[in-house]
């Protein structure tokens, strides 16, 4: 890979000029002068930085902090006064801006892989781990690197493996992940694709080789997110104007709609598990066992596939991984060999107890769509089970969910644990209030108890009879949200494991 090129303060006032977004040019004499850092954390800063003033909550301490540490230039919306005259760029939208400077600054990285976007309301981490399983197959097989992932569980660019506490990040950081990628000889790359990332211009300037579009239902609905499902399913919808193939789910709710908006894309197929007409149709679909089986009518093919990943509606998903994997003609022994060993952190993980008497699963299920398929899938798969669920909601956002998760929780539960799930500023007992009213409505029990380990932990003591654990929304994540901190915790897996192994102790 050639080295990394480096722009002049002057290219980059041509670059914001050329995209109509600068107002104002100030650079004191330094337009030949080089830039080796872009950022918008004052943390990150160091010598010959370009610093991006951000947010609604920005601070001019921070720039003064930035300018402080080297920042040799800022970018903003507004100019500041400041001890010293500082090089500036004020531009017309700072959100449009970003994308544009961190393709620039990291040369346009993703060009130089193949990238997987992964769109929906529910389904996408999976989707991504599906891909990402599949890719690393036939990567090994030819003797080269692990794909890099970029997803609501963690992030990997070759560089560097971390938790990950947003679904798409900033421009900036996204941009930083694929040139490390591109760095370290990785050739794929699977990414989740939110609404906020849509909506916000984290994704402009980057072309998707596939573009799966899993479903849609109403979600993300608050002040700070989406001001109603108008805004949300247009914001899902600019995916297709960047993408070169589109993968398009069939059976979603709005289908007509999402296929009027996949024509944005160079082309589109399409797969269901309902109309034979789809492209990729998916039938003859079973339990055997811990596994799922079914079949696949493609274009040029007609295989079974094996899912080790509980959850019938995880078919949905294979399927849509499967024609994208189609699309980038890989080998279908790696489909198949990728699809049987795929797992994704935190979704869908099962732990039990000695005497099977308890069964425990764990799933970032957050929303209406993901909570109904859950929980209907466990009624149908543990039909002699009592389901107990374990689960909150964030505070101050995606407000819909605490009636709609609610709801369904107490239509199918014995009895219902509401507990802390990244309350932000919110009073969990606000929260749970709030949800626990819908939970009564449908004539279930609950118990409100913040501490998401005491809630496993009598959950499984109270457990009376065969009963099945859905304990939702957190998955693997080791950390919660209170206020604007993320404080260490442990994950919902090491509750489980912890609780469960003193339940066979006593039994």
């Amino acid at each position: 890979m050639a080295q990394m090129k480096s722009y002049t303060l002057k290219q980059y006032a041509d670059l914001l000029e050329q995209n109509d977004l600068l107002l104002c040019s100030e650079l004191y004499g330094q337009e030949e002068k080089e830039a080796y850092i872009l950022t918008y954390d004052s943390r990150e800063v160091k010598a010959d930085t370009i610093f991006i003033c951000k947010g609604a909550a920005f601070k001019a301490e921070y720039l003064e902090s930035a300018v402080e540490k080297g920042a040799i230039l800022y970018i903003s919306e507004k100019t500041y006064e400041l001890k010293k005259e500082v090089p500036h760029l004020i531009v017309k939208d700072i959100r449009k801006a970003m994308p544009i400077l961190a393709d620039f600054f990291y040369n346009s990285a993703w060009e130089d892989l193949t990238v997987i976007g992964v769109g929906g309301t529910k389904g996408k981490s999976t989707s991504a781990y599906y891909m990402k399983a599949i890719v690393d197959d036939y990567m090994e097989s030819l003797g080269e690197k692990e794909s890099a992932v970029i997803s609501s569980i963690d992030i990997y660019d070759g560089v560097s493996r971390v938790e990950s506490h947003i679904t798409t990040p900033e421009a900036v950081e996204l941009q930083r992940h694929f040139r490390n990628a591109v760095k370290s000889g990785i050739r794929f790359v699977e990414m989740e694709v939110s609404s906020q990332a849509l909506k916000y211009n984290r994704v402009d300037n980057l072309i998707f080789d596939v573009g799966i579009f899993l479903n849609i239902s109403e979600d993300h609905i608050s002040p700070i997110e989406h001001p109603d499902f108008q805004d949300y399913f247009e914001s899902k919808m600019k995916m297709f104007a960047q993408t070169k193939h589109a993968v398009v789910n069939l059976d979603a709710d709005f289908s007509d709609k999402v296929l009027e908006a996949a024509k944005a894309a160079e082309d589109f197929v399409t797969f269901s598990r309902i109309d034979e007409s789809a492209d990729y149709y998916g039938y003859n679909i079973r339990k055997e066992g811990h596994e799922t089986l079914f079949s696949v009518r493609g274009k040029e093919f007609d295989e079974e596939f094996v899912l080790t990943m509980p959850g019938l509606f995880n078919v949905e998903n294979a399927l849509a991984v499967i024609a994208a994997a189609d699309i980038l003609h890989i080998p279908m022994k790696f489909i198949r060999s990728g699809l049987r060993r795929a797992r994704s952190s935190g979704r869908m993980e099962l732990y039990a107890s000695k005497d099977k008497k308890i069964i425990a699963v764990v799933d970032y299920a957050h929303n209406k769509l993901s909570f109904e398929k859950l929980f209907s899938s466990t009624k149908e798969e543990y039909p002699d089970y009592a389901i107990v669920s374990i689960f909150g909601c964030p505070g101050k956002k995606a407000y819909i969910r605490r009636k709609d998760l609610g709801t369904i929780a107490g239509k199918y539960a014995k009895k219902v644990y509401l507990a802390a799930e990244d309350p932000g500023y919110e009073p969990v007992e606000d929260i749970s209030r709030d949800i626990a009213q819908y939970v009564e409505a449908q004539n279930c029990p609950y118990d409100m108890i913040e501490d998401r380990g005491e809630a496993i932990r009598t959950a499984i003591e109270e457990a009376d009879e065969k009963t099945i654990l859905l304990i939702t929304g957190k998955g693997n994540e080791t950390r919660q949200k209170y206020g604007c901190e993320y404080l260490d915790c442990p994950s919902d897996v090491e509750y489980v494991k912890k609780y469960l192994e003193e339940y066979d102790q006593k039994h």
